[in-house]
């Protein structure tokens, strides 16, 4: 049974990756639930995409369970079901591994898996109503190539959480139809990178053999892979220029 895209609901959808990823599927024909934790920059990525009729807003804490009931059942009042969940809303901040306090911890453990627990509950749950589905998470590589120089174990401990979650979601609701993956970003070229103040992203090219960092079109380009790949499942990506592969000298 293939998977369409008709309904698809996209988490961190304000700028960035989401953002990208929602112009994707929308330039495909998809309905869009843009979901993000400040309404003003929800609204002007809205504004952006310019299509009224096709897109519905969810304002509010990914890592609050309500916020992604409230997106799947926007989703079934406005456009009829969820046929796609994108859980890309995430944060990436380095820190040092005894530096992290309790809440630091879990600010990465509510955003980034509870975020994509939740999510993937609602959307689960409309989905065995409609007998199938596809759900694609953001993870990243550095969960299976690590990098002495970057203390980021809070982020990585939810990321790969993520991963795990991915193939334990395919063997449980594979026969359901319902298909999981998630795509394993290298270094993209967002604005993810000035916050955590790196002005030159371009500076980081190296990291891959392809030395070059990635655009947001390549993970959206994943997305969109993922979605309709009706014959993959628990399958984690690497969208990365070669980064998890190996390195120049």
């Amino acid at each position: 049974m293939s998977t369409n895209i008709d309904t698809v609901l996209v988490t961190g959808a304000s700028s960035g990756l989401g953002y990208e990823v929602a112009k994707a599927f929308l330039g495909k024909g998809s309905n869009i639930v843009l979901n993000s934790s400040n309404e003003k920059k929800l609204h002007e990525a809205a504004d952006k995409l310019d299509n009224v009729s096709k897109v519905a807003l969810v304002a509010g804490d990914i890592g609050l369970k309500e916020t992604s009931q409230e997106m799947v059942r926007l989703a079934v009042e406005r456009f009829g079901g969820v046929n796609v969940l994108v859980n890309n809303a995430g944060l990436f901040s380095p820190k040092p591994f005894l530096d992290v306090d309790e809440d630091n911890l879990d600010k990465f453990l509510n955003i980034n898996l509870k975020g994509t627990y939740f999510a993937s509950q609602a959307a689960i749950a409309q989905m065995l109503k409609q007998e199938g589905g596809a759900i694609v998470n953001i993870g990243t590589v550095l969960v299976d190539h690590a990098i002495g120089g970057i203390p980021v174990t809070a982020a990585m401990t939810s990321k790969g959480a993520i991963h795990t979650l991915t193939r334990q979601l395919a063997a449980e609701f594979g026969k359901n139809n319902i298909r999981v993956n998630t795509i394993a970003p290298g270094i993209i070229r967002t604005p993810i990178h000035a916050r955590n103040g790196i002005d030159d992203v371009d500076s980081l090219a190296g990291l891959h053999l392809l030395n070059r960092v990635g655009e947001p079109e390549d993970i959206a380009n994943a997305a969109l892979y993922l979605a309709t790949a009706n014959f993959v499942t628990g399958h984690i990506l690497a969208v990365d220029g070669g980064h998890g592969v190996g390195h120049h000298l």
